[in-house]
């Protein structure tokens, strides 16, 4: 029996939770549930990139866009969206809709379905207690989604019952291709025959740009070209850091690129240098385009990723970080057999079908272990664009 699900984001330019949400809602509307996202912007981001591939799909779309901490008008539009379209479930991602819009949906008897990403907080007092009301909170639902081990046992240990709790690690969703190596180039305006070590991803603290800027200063000469997508609270830091280590010759910065995926194949070499993960989708990208891969063992890295696979280092240990990007550059035809085996793990182990299943039957056990609360009356109106 198909569903009616309505997922609830607050999201940034790029990131792997938006794959997540794009990838879930664009797999089940093409199963044949009804689906609809609501994503809370601010004022002056109607235009935002994660919109334009649910609207190619045909999923129903409702961009909420409200002034800074409006969190009164949220809720409100959140509860007229719930009584319109009476989703059999409300699946939130991330801080703001897992404590601002969770208690609207299960105060009128909807179920409630989280997924928890990883950390994204900018550290400091104020991101510690966002990160503590957030965790606290998991408790409250009735589907709890970790993405890998590690988050798995800390939201074990966080009190939420195992009842609600589910490990679906993410899977790539593939709606968009790699390009191959001259496109890819071409498109970043790279030479074809230069050697180049690619990053990607938001620049917050978490991430560890710091630690791979810190690795590439370590590289033995010649050089390669470093290219760093992505931005965040720390792209002034990061620029400043690179212009004190006279490497501003060699690393290049793509602050306005929001679709990363297709451009792996770029790189001879792809790091992902974290602090901490959850299970990175930009990983998974990588793995498709076949680029050889250096990354940290953080959360659900190790699960994903084996030594003949990848190169995995120690976190916070950029001398290591060197170590295993020179490896790579210098045995290309090794690094290159590691990535043949990492794209075909991620076939065998990280489908699409497999992973709308399984988000399929988190769904179905929310609804019949939902806590009891008074259900809304009367039948759900009609889940179209035109509605939303």
């Amino acid at each position: 029996m198909p569903l009616t699900i309505l997922h609830l984001v607050s999201p940034a330019v790029a990131g792997g939770l938006e794959r997540v949400v794009q990838g879930l809602a664009i797999g089940h509307h093409g199963r044949g549930h009804a689906v609809a996202v609501v994503a809370v912007l601010d004022e002056g981001q109607a235009d935002h990139p994660f919109l334009p591939p649910l609207r190619a799909a045909g999923v129903p779309l409702h961009p909420l866009v409200l002034p800074p901490h409006a969190y009164l008008a949220e809720r409100k539009a959140i509860r007229r969206l719930c009584h319109d379209f009476r989703p059999d479930v409300v699946h939130t991602h991330g801080y703001r809709p897992d404590v601002v819009d969770r208690g609207v949906a299960a105060r009128l008897g909807i179920a409630t379905v989280t997924t928890i990403h990883g950390p994204s907080f900018i550290g400091g007092l104020k991101g510690s207690l966002y990160e503590r009301i957030q965790r606290r909170n998991y408790r409250r639902f009735d589907g709890v989604v970790a993405v890998s081990r590690a988050l798995l046992e800390a939201t074990r240990r966080d009190g939420v019952p195992d009842q609600c709790l589910h490990f679906v690690p993410n899977a790539w969703s593939n709606f968009q291709h790699p390009l191959s190596r001259s496109e890819a180039r071409r498109r970043l305006a790279l030479p074809d025959d230069a050697r180049v070590v690619g990053w990607v991803g938001r620049m917050i603290p978490v991430k560890g740009a710091d630690l791979f800027i810190e690795a590439v200063r370590r590289l033995p000469e010649p050089r390669p070209i470093v290219t760093m997508i992505g931005h965040g609270s720390e792209s002034d830091s990061i620029r400043k850091r690179v212009s004190e280590l006279g490497l501003d010759s060699m690393v290049r910065f793509y602050d306005d690129l929001t679709e990363a995926g297709p451009l792996f194949g770029a790189f001879d070499v792809y790091v992902l240098s974290s602090r901490s993960e959850g299970l990175p989708v930009v990983l998974l990208e990588a793995m498709a385009a076949g680029t050889p891969i250096v990354a940290t063992t953080v959360g659900g890295v190790s699960d994903t990723l084996g030594e003949r696979e990848g190169y995995l280092v120690p976190a916070e240990d950029a001398e290591a970080l060197a170590r295993a990007i020179s490896l790579a550059l210098s045995d290309p035809a090794d690094a290159l057999q590691r990535a043949d085996s990492a794209r075909k793990r991620l076939a065998r182990d990280f489908a699409l079908d497999h992973w709308l299943d399984r988000y399929e039957a988190v769904y179905r056990h929310a609804l019949r272990h939902k806590h009891p609360r008074i259900p809304m009356a009367g039948p759900p109106a009609p889940l179209t664009p035109a509605a939303l």
